[in-house]
Formats: structure tokens, C-alpha cells, sequence
């Protein structure tokens, strides 16, 4: 998955340091798109040398290595220009791609937050942790998450194959987001009842996934099908609803989501059933 970059590694505690001129430096424009050069198969982002550094906003580290953030670049070097988080997944890869994720989310966060949403007055980084203050009520704003679920659902040897009604192109598995007051077992009941009409039993924890283009932190459960296994699909969602045999299944053309992986597991038998 996008985050698996052994044997390198984020550290995403908040210590901003001095740029050294080996730091990579992510440039964002006013439409959320990076500067990037994609010559490879990952995306190599600029230098501190290449931007004004007292404009960069400190992120993370990867393997030793300083990422920040800028909003501006005088100078766009030969073969870099601005590509949307979209085109980076679907055209590069590696720890450079989960760093520009990784990025984007810091980035959307920050860029939300330049004013107060108590009082509306402009807000400053705090010097000791990674929050916005507000500079005349002193409310303090961190970073947000949104929990998600991705689900599989299983009907003996067949699992529940989607595709959505618009923006991603591939087979995926039931997902959504998790309501304010609900756990993340009820979110699983509720999505696949709204999305395919079906209720489920035997819900059971897979594994989560940082997925910084959506700002969301992805929960992977497996279930099994309760009752009746027709169908109802929410068209204003999905165009597609299937049960898939474990043979039939069309994976995913990269193994970047937490969703592909599900669905691998189930195509190689790794994943059963519950026996009740």
C-alpha cells in the first residue's frame, strides 16, 4: 500500500529546523496542485535553494530528510509543473508519492485555517506543536482526520464489487465515512444498507491506511452477507454492484490502496468466511 516505503520511514512529529539544501520542498498553487518533476517512477519535488525559505512551513521527515511546504516559487525549474494529487497516483509511486500525499493533506489543513473559525481573525503557527492559534481569541486549531471504512463483503465464495458512479474508474469494495455519534461497526452496517440494500454480520477489523488525498484515515473490515444477498444499489453512488467469485475479480492497475488489497486478499484465499 502507499504506505508501506520500507526501508524508509515517517517521522511526522513537529520539530521545524533550519532547510538544509538536501530537504525537499513541496509547492502547492491556489488550485492544490504540486510541482513536481515526474521524469521517473517517483516524483521529485525542489530544493530549499530553489524557493525563498522564509516562506517554507515545516511537515515531516522521510530516510533523514526534511519535507516543507511553500505556497510560491519565483522560478519553476526545467521539466517540473504543477500536476493534481490525482495524476500523481496514478502516474508515480514510492516514498516520494506517499510523502507528496502526506503533504497534501498538512497542506489543505493549513490552507483552511488561515482564519479563526470562532472570531474570524487571521491565525499563526504555534512555536511548540503542530496547530494554528488564533492571534486575538486564542483558540487553537489541529490537524483533522476523517475517519472511513472500505468493507468487504463476502457471500460464501464471492465478495461485493463495486464501481463508483463517478471519478474513480476501477473495481472497488463498499466504503464511506463515519457519521458524528456512530462507531466505526455501525458505519459498516450503514454503508453497505445504503450503498447495495444488504445487511451483514460477522464484522471484523482488516487493517487501516493513511489516505492523505482525501485527508482520511481508511478502516478495512471484512463481513459476511445476513439474510437476503439480492442487491439494491444506490445509483446516485455506484454504477456497478456485483457479487465476484474469487477468480473473476479485476484488481486495481496499481497496489497503492488499502481497497486493493482487500480485494487481492479475497482473490487469493487469504480471506474466508466466518462459519457460523
Amino acid at each position: 500500500m502507499i504506505q508501506d516505503i520500507a526501508p524508509y520511514k515517517l517521522k511526522n512529529e513537529y520539530r521545524p529546523v533550519p532547510c538544509k539544501d538536501s530537504d525537499h520542498v513541496v509547492v502547492f498553487d491556489d488550485e492544490d496542485r504540486i510541482l513536481a518533476k515526474c521524469d521517473g517512477e517517483e516524483p521529485e519535488f525542489l530544493h530549499p535553494q530553489d524557493v525563498c525559505s522564509e516562506t517554507t512551513v515545516y511537515l515531516f521527515s522521510v530516510g533523514g530528510l526534511g519535507y516543507y511546504m511553500a505556497d510560491k516559487c519565483e522560478n519553476i525549474p526545467d521539466g517540473y509543473s504543477f500536476r493534481t494529487i490525482r495524476e500523481l497516483r496514478d502516474n508515480t509511486g514510492g516514498y516520494q508519492l506517499f510523502a507528496a500525499f502526506t503533504a497534501y493533506h498538512l497542506h489543505r489543513w493549513y490552507s483552511r485555517n488561515r482564519y479563526c473559525g470562532r472570531c474570524g481573525s487571521p491565525t499563526v503557527h504555534d512555536d511548540k506543536e503542530r496547530a494554528l492559534r488564533c492571534t486575538k481569541c486564542g483558540n487553537i486549531e489541529y490537524p483533522r482526520i476523517n475517519p472511513a471504512v472500505i468493507v468487504g463483503v463476502i457471500n460464501e465464495d464471492s465478495i461485493l464489487i463495486t464501481r463508483y458512479k463517478t471519478g474513480y474508474a476501477y473495481n472497488a469494495l463498499i466504503a464511506g465515512f463515519t457519521e458524528i455519534g456512530e462507531t466505526l461497526e455501525e458505519t459498516v452496517e450503514r454503508e453497505v444498507m445504503e450503498e447495495a440494500g444488504i445487511k451483514v454480520k460477522n464484522i471484523r477489523y482488516y487493517k487501516s491506511q493513511p489516505w492523505g488525498m482525501a485527508m482520511d484515515i481508511l478502516v478495512g473490515f471484512y463481513c459476511d452477507v445476513k439474510g437476503s444477498t439480492d442487491i439494491k444499489m444506490d445509483d446516485n453512488e455506484l454504477k456497478f454492484a456485483q457479487w465476484t467469485k474469487r477468480e473473476d475479480i479485476v484488481l486495481q492497475p496499481n497496489d497503492l490502496s488499502l481497497t486493493n488489497e482487500m480485494m487481492r486478499m479475497f482473490k487469493e484465499g487469504k480471506i474466508t468466511k466466518v462459519l457460523t
